[in-house]
């Protein structure tokens, strides 16, 4: 027998439960922390080594460089391509600010473009009118888990002669066609913050790519610019993925499939089960298998939707309340309401429910009894 709202009324559906993921891999992640801390090599060791050959494995690439943290992910690629002030780079309108700022740090140009309003993503129709003699790189951003549209992009890039940089944070194991997310541009930035899908237990990050002079560049820069102790050849940064989270995440990645599998079950009964003329679920492309990083419906009533989950005891969260353009971080860029108004337009309306690997079906069935009880007063 399906259960109601009521009768679930004093459960409350956290948005993800960090503590469950904590206590099925305790066993593992204690004796991983035990060996790192009795090594004592905490930087730039054994770990870091093997995390980042287990890693670019699992992406299916030649080479993973992991550092600080996926905005430093970024950056990095960006400075070993050499990409700076007079360069502009495109990037997604709707996306979170990171996006944004990596660019920024190294002087480029930001020209936004909007997104395809189903998918969330970049739209490839809207690329080719926004490039100049000034571009030098494209960034796709695989947002809430689902790939964006890779092979109208990278045959765009290849006409024009740029870089596929992909922002990867939120896409941890997806597939387009028959290919990993990391695998699908030129190079590829991934964040290991807690609440990803592969999350590390502080910040955390990495880049993935085939390009071998590309790897040797950007491990140098991770570094202060060293490839040899005390010798620098160029002025790098300190971005380092340090052993203990390595450690970590190698347990972790030995879930990553089984927990994206989790994902998408609930995914699958949101998808079934919610039923509200209020509400427009996610739509996802033939040619993608997502990861659900994050679950994230629409309505006109976003606000009002919200404030009746809370009072169900029902968390959500708003990704993104404010789009890049509209940040006072980017008043200079002079852009007033309007601009890029399919972002606006999303960012006014999107809700992410609770999403992650250790929900249960009485959270679940409750979001789901909840979201078709919704209704609009007039």
């Amino acid at each position: 027998m399906a259960l109601s709202v009521s009768t679930t009324k004093d459960v409350t559906v956290p948005f993800l439960d960090l503590h469950e993921a904590y206590q099925e891999l305790k066993s593992e992640l204690t004796e991983a922390f035990h060996k790192v801390m009795n090594s004592g090599w905490y930087i730039l060791g054994e770990e870091t080594s093997k995390f980042e050959n287990e890693f670019s494995s699992f992406c299916g690439v030649r080479h993973c460089i992991g550092v600080g943290n996926g905005l430093d992910a970024l950056h990095l690629i960006l400075k070993a391509y050499d990409i700076g002030e007079g360069d502009e780079v495109i990037v997604p309108s709707n996306t979170f600010i990171a996006t944004w700022l990596a660019v920024s740090y190294v002087g480029a140009k930001i020209i936004p473009v909007e997104p395809n309003e189903k998918t969330y993503n970049i739209d490839p129709q809207n690329i080719e009118s926004a490039i100049t003699s000034k571009t030098k790189a494209i960034i796709p951003v695989h947002l809430y888990g689902q790939p964006a549209d890779m092979d109208e992009i990278n045959a765009i890039a290849k006409k024009y002669g740029l870089w596929v940089i992909e922002d990867a944070a939120q896409a941890h194991g997806a597939f387009y066609k028959d290919k990993r997310t990391g695998s699908l541009g030129h190079v590829a930035g991934f964040s290991f913050y807690p609440g990803k899908n592969l999350g590390a237990y502080g910040d955390a990050g990495a880049i993935t790519t085939n390009d071998d002079v590309l790897a040797e560049k950007i491990r140098a820069l991770r570094n202060y610019g060293s490839k040899v102790k005390y010798t620098h050849q160029i002025k790098g940064f300190n971005s380092r993925l340090d052993e203990l989270q390595a450690a970590l995440l190698r347990v972790k990645l030995r879930y990553l499939d089984e927990w994206n599998e989790r994902r998408t079950a609930i995914a699958t009964h949101y998808l079934a089960g919610i039923s509200n003329v209020n509400i427009l679920l996610p739509h996802v492309e033939k040619n993608v298998t997502p990861v659900w990083h994050l679950f994230v419906v629409r309505t006109r009533n976003r606000d009002a939707l919200q404030s009746y989950l809370k009072s169900e005891n029902i968390d959500s969260l708003i990704h993104y309340p404010i789009p890049p353009h509209l940040q006072q971080a980017y008043a200079d860029m002079k852009c007033p309401s309007g601009s890029f108004p399919i972002s606006e337009r999303i960012h006014n309306e999107v809700l992410s429910l609770p999403m992650g690997p250790h929900m249960d079906m009485i959270g679940l069935q409750k979001i789901i009894c909840a979201m078709n009880g919704f209704s609009v007063s007039v």
